[in-house]
């Protein structure tokens, strides 16, 4: 098959020249905002009231995006209906995902989790090996080593640059956590593909924050004393969900009609670096020296070798809807990372970069 790319221009052209420009620095700075936001809300409040609050407001808000847009109802209609896949996708895909990585944002800080959200598609690349037995490439691989060796290296000369005080076990815990979170946003990426592959991530994400929403909110009343979270908190956690996070999907997926879910990952690549400055201006850590931002360079530079490549050929109908359903995986659109998957294959998934 060859590629139309009638609906290409066709999306172009909604907005002017500046509009994919303008969603790209949107999305960056929301998803920059969103970790340094979510870093500053565990210091306080507990991980998972975070996590919970944060789905919740994101339901509330995505749910009615897709109310409005009646192309989405069809595909609401049948995400419904298939509730053991919502089930499953809610758990993988914001219980544990929010969980890990707020988990680990409030034993290591925000900068560091970024880094290893951002490795997200060497994951989804590795797991599409073992698990699936796709396909590799040396530049891939290279890429995956690459990211990996750099986030490590990272984590640890941060912490000795800056001297932020995060003991070696800290440290540990924190960074499985965080690792442990992004793993489980990898296999998301596969589920999504088998179970949802024909759903819009629009039409889905009601049904699918939502049981994540009903998870999370059983496990605070199970193990959050709800009483030492202050008005405050909930407030922040709402502008956390609502403002920070929800508009990412809507953005991301924009990005991803317009220019592809390439283009869309190597935007987010940019975010770890802006976490990093956000929080030296706050004053939560000090500059960062040398060695670190190369290593974030680095890091940004293996992720970069592991999703790119040329995109697999495909078909765009007429009406801007991605024929491949690749091309919709929801994990080129999560919050954090916002990114990378290609079009065809799992293993090219995503950089929520990197979002909170």
């Amino acid at each position: 098959m060859t590629e139309d790319h009638s609906a290409a221009p066709a999306a172009a052209g909604r907005g002017g020249r500046l509009l994919v420009p303008g969603l790209a620095c949107l999305m960056v700075l929301l998803l920059a905002a969103g970790w340094l936001l979510s870093g500053h809300l565990v210091s306080g409040a507990p991980a998972l009231a975070v996590a919970a609050g944060r789905t919740a407001a994101s339901f509330l808000v995505i749910t009615a995006v897709a109310a409005v847009l009646p192309r989405t109802w069809a595909g609401v209609r049948t995400a419904t209906a298939r509730p053991g896949a919502i089930a499953v996708l809610a758990f993988l895909g914001f219980f544990a995902y929010y969980s890990g990585t707020l988990l680990g944002t409030s034993r290591i800080g925000a900068s560091r989790v970024g880094l290893i959200v951002s490795l997200l598609p060497c994951l989804t690349f590795l797991i599409g090996i073992v698990a699936f037995r796709e396909p590799s490439s040396r530049r891939k691989l290279s890429g995956t080593l690459l990211a990996v060796a750099a986030a490590v290296g990272y984590a640890i000369a941060d912490g000795r640059a800056s001297g932020a005080a995060v003991g070696g076990g800290a440290l540990l815990t924190g960074g499985l956590m965080a690792l442990a979170g992004t793993f489980t946003y990898a296999l998301y990426g596969y589920v999504y593909r088998q179970r949802m592959a024909d759903v819009p991530p629009l039409a889905a994400l009601p049904a699918i924050t939502g049981a994540g929403t009903v998870m999370l909110g059983v496990a605070v009343l199970l193990f959050v004393p709800l009483g030492s979270v202050r008005a405050a908190d909930w407030a922040g956690i709402a502008l956390l969900g609502a403002v920070l996070t929800a508009p990412v999907f809507v953005i991301s997926h924009e990005l991803i009609l317009r220019k592809g879910p390439l283009f869309t990952s190597a935007v987010a690549l940019v975010v770890p670096f802006l976490v990093r400055l956000g929080e030296w201006a706050l004053g939560s850590a000090g500059p960062p020296g040398p060695l670190v931002v190369a290593l974030i360079a680095v890091c940004a530079a293996g992720v970069w070798l592991t999703v790119g490549g040329r995109a697999a050929p495909r078909t765009v109908p007429a009406d801007g809807s991605p024929a491949d359903p690749g091309a919709s995986d929801p994990a080129a659109s999560d919050p954090d990372v916002s990114g990378p998957a290609g079009p065809a294959s799992p293993s090219s998934a995503p950089s929520q970069g990197s979002s909170s």
